[in-house]
């Protein structure tokens, strides 16, 4: 039986583990400006998925994920080595480095709302200054009966 709870916390503590590795004992400078933003360990507890994200030097310049993924991949066995010995657990889950989309696709869906505010608001000053097409009552009104009409 899956223990939900257990494998939360094992995995909140890997990230713990690993987050406190990339930033004081592993000495790559390509993992410099790496933050591991979620952990998901299986419910036995037997495979841990470390998601990651990456800045660049600057705020203008691109990430390198390519040379941070290859920065993690060479210090998997350093970091599941700190992992085993932080956890205490009986087998040391095998971790698998992920890169973390969610920053990007929030960053697009936040361009995607300004376009469609921007829109928007352009559809709201065109009806502002909009002239009916046609009549501007299109409905028909009834006719009015005169006198002569009633006396045929």
């Amino acid at each position: 039986m899956v223990d939900q709870a257990r494998a939360r916390r094992l995995a909140k503590r890997i990230s713990q583990i690993v987050a406190g590795a990339l930033e004081s004992e592993i000495k790559d400078p390509r993992l410099k400006m790496v933050t591991i933003t979620d952990t998901r360990v299986t419910g036995d507890l037997q495979e841990a998925t470390v998601f990651y994200t990456v800045l660049g030097e600057t705020v203008d310049e691109d990430p390198d994920t390519a040379g941070v993924a290859a920065a993690l991949a060479s210090a998997t066995g350093v970091l599941r080595s700190k992992v085993g010995a932080g956890t205490g657990v009986r087998r040391t889950p095998s971790l698998t480095f992920v890169a973390d989309v969610v920053p990007d696709e929030s960053r697009r869906m936040e361009e995607l709302l300004a376009r469609t505010r921007e829109s928007d608001a352009e559809v709201a000053r065109l009806a502002a200054t909009a002239q009916p097409a046609g009549d501007p009552d299109p409905y028909r009104v009834p006719r009015e009966r005169d006198e002569d009409d009633d006396e045929d």
